[in-house]
């Protein structure tokens, strides 16, 4: 009895342990940052980008500009406000956005905070204070439309967007590849949901969103299991589920088709008209 008791002890302070460093190290699983090469930067992308830097307590944050292929004379254009997955930089985003350009739709590439060049550590908190600073600085230019923003989360993203959701309105939003919150992450990892520091509720602003959301999702997802895309969709009051045949670093498998879908979403949510989506010249081909 006694060696059982003993045996229960040290698993006890073993499990006890795991705890603590998960808690103090979860930040570098949630955000890989050092493992993520220096960024290349703009220089080689041939596109149009502006270089906007944000001002937040934690020091500056990079973010990029890209204006959309229109008429100047239309008047303010829908822009889309991007947030990229944990280990990605915005370096890597410009040509994978550019036919959100040619749908005369400005493209807002925002980076985290210590990602890339930019200062501060990444936290919920942080990536709240620069998405809504990066909001504001936004739609404070004459060239943009504050009724047809539209945010766009990839992964990790996600979260970002919907805490920017849940502070300033917006017209749609999309999740790809995205969790219902990093709550329901931690149990595949032993980890009660009260020691996530960064819970990013995915699922809870959904739920109370009004506008349009579409949420994109792979079928083979091993990292995101597809379970969290179909609970959001199913929690979402005016919602679209785009299930493709993928996993999760390869989602969409179809550029093509991705397109035309999220032209298609836009097109029903009033966002763009249905002829800027005639001639789309994807930036990559399977």
């Amino acid at each position: 009895m006694y060696g059982l008791m003993k045996i229960a002890a040290w698993v006890l302070v073993g499990y006890t342990a795991y705890l603590c460093l998960l808690f103090f190290g979860a930040r570098h699983l949630i955000f890989p940052r050092s493992q993520i090469g220096y960024p290349p930067g703009q220089s080689n992308t041939g596109l149009d980008i502006e270089k906007i830097w944000l001002n937040i307590s934690t020091g500056k944050v990079e973010t990029w500009f890209l204006p959309p292929v229109a008429d100047p004379a239309a008047g303010p254009t829908p822009v889309v406000i991007f947030a990229h997955g944990n280990a990605e930089l915005i370096d890597f985003a410009p040509l994978e956005f550019k036919p959100f350009t040619e749908f005369g739709i400005g493209v807002l590439l925002v980076e985290y905070p210590g990602y890339g060049r930019s200062e501060g550590h990444p936290s919920q908190k942080s990536i709240t204070e620069t998405f809504t600073a990066a909001y504001d600085m936004l739609i404070s230019r004459r060239d943009v439309n504050p009724e047809k923003i539209i945010l766009y989360g990839r992964s990790l993203g996600g979260g970002a967007v919907c805490v920017l959701a849940a502070r300033r309105p917006s017209a749609a939003i999309i999740l790809t590849s995205s969790f219902t919150s990093i709550r329901s992450m931690s149990a595949r990892y032993l980890v009660p949901g009260f020691l996530v520091r960064d819970p990013f509720d995915n699922l809870a602003v959904v739920k109370e969103y009004a506008g349009s959301i579409l949420i994109i999702h792979g079928k083979h997802d091993n990292i995101i299991p597809f379970r969290h895309g179909l609970t959001l969709y199913k929690a979402a009051k005016n919602g679209k589920l785009l299930a493709y045949d993928c996993g999760h670093n390869d989602c969409p498998p179809n550029l093509d088709r991705y397109w035309q879908d999220v032209a298609s979403f836009l097109h029903r949510t009033g966002i763009i008209r249905n002829e800027t989506t005639d001639a789309i010249t994807p930036a990559f081909s399977d």
